[in-house]
């Protein structure tokens, strides 16, 4: 396990580590991983990008706050741009999947002078996805629904055996065995979300997305992201089944790139290599 820096906002600890050199290049994990997801594409970004990688609070190795808006994608973007700030960066590159890929698509909206260009992996917009919700996606996701029950209904059941639920989600939105995931990145989730304040945290994620984040993104309907920004999704995913995830943020990103990618949801997982490949050929022509 890799020893994080710490970064201190006013009310939060973000870990985080950074490789390389260059222009600065920040990566955002999701929903039930740690920012351990990106080592295998560290080396060959850091070749060219100073990479930052960090925990996103209430995750990892990051502080975990016990009250549900402290978890808005808000705020955990405003967490990332003052970490960023804090090593010299107003301005970056920013990639994000799952949770992260919403927070950076916040951050593009909250902080536009801050992101020069966006990548956001294996989403949909919070508003549509919430909006569009057929019976298929809700099977698919229907852990959105679950975690935001009030606590402590979600954390009393997940922790009774934290490792069968989570190893279950990282199977569950799209063709990926456990094989799929290096051993070393899996004991370091394991290690993350057995944590009850994490169990708690990400819950609190979920609790946050429907009563908080889901209105912000409705307000901001109107509003298109005009940095440069590249749409990626797995090929076997769910949502390359259920839906045309391009489509979904042409009324979103003014200057859009897409590609999909072998693999389910946890593409970055499975095909790392053609992950790097494709962000590296979306930054070298920026």
């Amino acid at each position: 396990m890799t020893r994080p820096h710490l970064f201190r906002t006013q009310t939060q600890t973000i870990a985080y580590e950074m490789a390389g050199n260059g222009p600065p290049l920040l990566l955002l994990h999701g929903f039930p991983q740690t920012r351990a997801m990106w080592r295998p594409l560290v080396p060959a970004l850091a070749e060219d990008f100073t990479v930052v990688t960090a925990d996103l609070r209430g995750y990892g190795d990051s502080s975990k706050p016990a009250a549900m808006p402290d978890m808005s994608f808000r705020h955990m973007a405003q967490d990332m741009v003052e970490l960023m700030a804090s090593l010299g960066h107003s301005a970056f590159h920013a990639v994000g999947h799952d949770r992260g890929a919403r927070i950076v698509h916040r951050m593009a909206l909250d902080h536009p002078h801050a992101v020069q260009s966006l990548t956001v992996m294996d989403i949909v917009p919070t508003d549509y996805l919430l909006t569009e919700m057929t019976t298929e996606i809700a099977k698919a996701y229907y852990h959105w629904l679950f975690l935001a029950q009030p606590d402590p209904f979600p954390e009393t059941m997940i922790g009774h055996d934290p490792d069968a639920y989570f190893e279950r989600c990282l199977l569950g939105f799209g063709k990926a065995t456990l094989d799929d995931f290096n051993p070393a990145l899996l004991a370091e989730y394991r290690t993350a979300w057995r944590n009850p304040d994490c169990i708690r945290s990400m819950c609190h994620d979920y609790r946050a997305a429907i009563e908080i984040d889901w209105a912000q993104d409705r307000d901001d309907l109107d509003r298109k992201v005009t940095c440069p920004s590249l749409v990626l999704y797995g090929k076997e995913g769910a949502m390359a089944r259920l839906l045309n995830v391009p489509a979904t943020w042409h009324d979103r990103l003014s200057n859009m790139q897409h590609a999909a990618i072998d693999g389910g949801h946890f593409f970055v997982d499975q095909s790392p290599d053609a992950t790097t490949k494709a962000m590296l050929e979306f930054l070298g022509r920026l």
